[in-house]
């Protein structure tokens, strides 16, 4: 099996392990032609620390790359971009950048989003010179199946059992990872933060809202079907992209998706009470665009939820 090893920035993990908690990160590459294809989705990546601290001192369980304007990472991970302002993050990417970020630039970066972090205390962070020559500035592959990638993970694992048993809730990663004691890693499928859940909603409907197909990204955005506060979970499947008006009135319950036939309704409500309505009523009977991938779309459950309790 395959993780990776990647070089941290030292003010981006120390923010983040002086946290009480992190449910996500976003481990951020300058570049908007940055590529990371090292992994699968619910493998490891660790965490390396830039020299002259040469240890590995955490990681977290890989969902997903994708490139992001700097303001959409922002708005959907804030503080686990490992920066306190938006300000701060711009500084840092343009710290790496050959020219500065000029006064109402919205680049892109290269997003690596990573689930379920976890950050060592010292007593725990393992020498990397035996694994890592210093001239690597990036990060490496390892395999399990080679003598150091194996060698590694076994002091990599030892740890993780340290943290699962301090943990008094951990995460499903984390207890999947450790359930075979001698085991090797193997993918798993990591508890998704908020801000995971809104940008890979949002790739799965290729940035286009499904009712509307409008494309203008900072009006986007991923829609619980069945609430959080209702134990909807952060699963693509109970997400939804939708235009930010349609969204509010999706959770307000004046429009919804037919669980039968994945078409738009409207309530009479928004004639009723605002005597308006008719660039909505428009819509009804219109089919919603899909994700590609079947294992995606809206679960018929959440469906069903959204439109017996909140759509009225």
């Amino acid at each position: 099996m395959r993780y990776w090893v990647g070089v941290t920035d030292w003010d981006w993990y120390s923010l983040h392990a002086s946290a009480a908690s992190v449910e996500e990160v976003n481990f951020w590459k300058p570049s908007p032609t940055a590529r990371f294809s090292a992994l699968q989705p619910g493998a490891l990546f660790l965490f390396k620390l830039h020299s002259p601290r040469n240890f590995i001192a955490g990681g977290a369980f890989f969902s997903k790359f994708t490139p992001l304007p700097v303001s959409l990472a922002w708005e959907a991970f804030g503080m686990g971009n490992g920066a306190r302002t938006l300000e701060d993050v711009r500084k840092r990417i343009s710290k790496y950048r050959d020219t500065p970020i000029a006064p109402g630039e919205d680049p892109t970066i290269g997003c690596i989003l990573l689930e379920e972090p976890f950050f060592w205390p010292p007593e725990y962070w393992i020498d990397s010179s035996p694994y890592f020559s210093l001239n690597i500035v990036t990060g490496k592959t390892y395999d399990t199946n080679s003598e150091a990638g194996d060698h590694l993970w076994q002091q990599v694992h030892e740890r993780l059992m340290r943290v699962r048993e301090d943990t008094q809730i951990p995460g499903p990663a984390l207890t999947a990872i450790t359930a075979n004691r001698f085991g090797s890693p193997q993918l798993v499928s990591p508890r998704l933060g908020q801000g995971s859940f809104r940008i890979l909603v949002t790739d799965a409907y290729q940035r286009r809202c499904a009712i509307t197909g409008e494309k203008t990204l900072p009006v986007l955005e991923a829609a619980h079907i069945r609430p959080y506060a209702y134990e909807g979970h952060h699963e693509i499947s109970n997400g939804v992209l939708l235009r930010s008006d349609l969204h509010t009135l999706f959770d307000r319950g004046y429009i919804g998706i037919d669980p039968d036939d994945l078409k738009v309704i409207v309530s009479s409500r928004i004639k009723e009470q605002f005597s308006n309505g008719r660039h909505y009523y428009a819509l009804h009977g219109q089919s919603i665009a899909l994700p590609a991938d079947i294992g995606l779309v809206p679960s018929r459950e959440n469906l069903v939820y959204h439109a017996e309790n909140i759509f009225h």
